[in-house]
């Protein structure tokens, strides 16, 4: 069997050569101004190779085109992906699968597993990562939104205080409707040193906001350092602490980091190290 009938099964039929075919890369260019007109970019990249992987198996017309058809699909899912995760603004890459769990034994890989399922965050439950500074909450934070993102949601990572302060700014440009909407709209916000401030009144209720917009209808993902007691002294308002440790707290995950900062053990060890030598 030569090369021209390779490509398809015993019986199919081999096509006659384009009538454009002796024009210089007559075929080709079709190829390219096709792709592009249509959107398939890893297609239009990717054509030939396939072709010639196809030419080497026999491969029929329709699993030349399914081939084909399968790598413009998955690169498409891998761009979406990447775009979600940029989106989400993380301040910094961090996966689930680098977390140490044996520095923290706090915190399970089970526990971590539930998370990375958006199953919680469809059902628009909140999450809360509670423990001391360098027990890696960050980590676990910003590791499930990016899980999240890549799993096709849309997340958003800010902290509370540059949430408060965007807020505010809204507010004297009279954009605060539009800005609690936007954060409205997303899947998940990720919200990262929760409880670091102490806000003032007006910041309180601002914040408070985006709790009620998003109420058992988007998750919401918080870490802080300070447990739900210590919360009054950022709400000083005593029925506005108590409506939001309502809120995140009603059917919620909480998970406890504990107390241990293992970043900190990490550079006694480096120094214990360097010591050494």
């Amino acid at each position: 069997m030569n090369d021209s009938t390779a490509l398809f099964d015993v019986g199919e039929r081999v096509p006659g050569p384009r009538k454009d075919a002796s024009a210089a890369g007559a075929v080709e260019t079709v190829i390219d101004e096709a792709c592009r007109a249509l959107h398939l970019p890893t297609i239009r990249s990717r054509w030939e190779e396939i072709a010639g992987t196809a030419l080497k198996e026999r491969a029929s017309y329709k699993d030349f085109l399914a081939d084909l058809l399968e790598a413009e699909c998955l690169q498409r899912e891998e761009r979406k992906k990447t775009r979600l995760v940029r989106e989400a603004n993380f301040p910094r890459p961090k996966r689930l699968e680098d977390f140490e769990f044996e520095k923290n034994p706090n915190v399970t890989p089970e526990q971590v597993s539930t998370l990375a399922d958006p199953a919680w965050v469809k059902a628009g439950l909140p999450l809360c990562l509670i423990g001391d500074s360098g027990t890696g909450k960050s980590h676990l934070l910003i590791g499930i939104g990016t899980a999240i993102a890549e799993a096709g949601m849309r997340v958003r990572y800010t902290t509370t205080a540059n949430l408060v302060n965007e807020l505010a700014e809204a507010a004297d440009e009279k954009k605060l409707g539009r800005t609690l909407a936007r954060y409205g709209r997303v899947d998940l916000l990720c919200l990262d040193e929760f409880g670091y401030l102490d806000l003032d009144k007006a910041g309180a209720k601002l914040l408070f906001q985006v709790f009620t917009e998003r109420e058992e209808q988007r998750a919401i993902a918080i870490a802080s350092s300070a447990p739900f007691s210590e919360w009054k002294q950022t709400f000083t308002d005593p029925r506005l602490y108590a409506a939001i440790v309502d809120r995140v707290t009603f059917n919620a995950h909480i998970v406890e980091t504990g107390t241990d900062s293992f970043r900190f053990k990490k550079t006694q060890e480096k120094h214990r190290e360097s010591g050494c030598r």
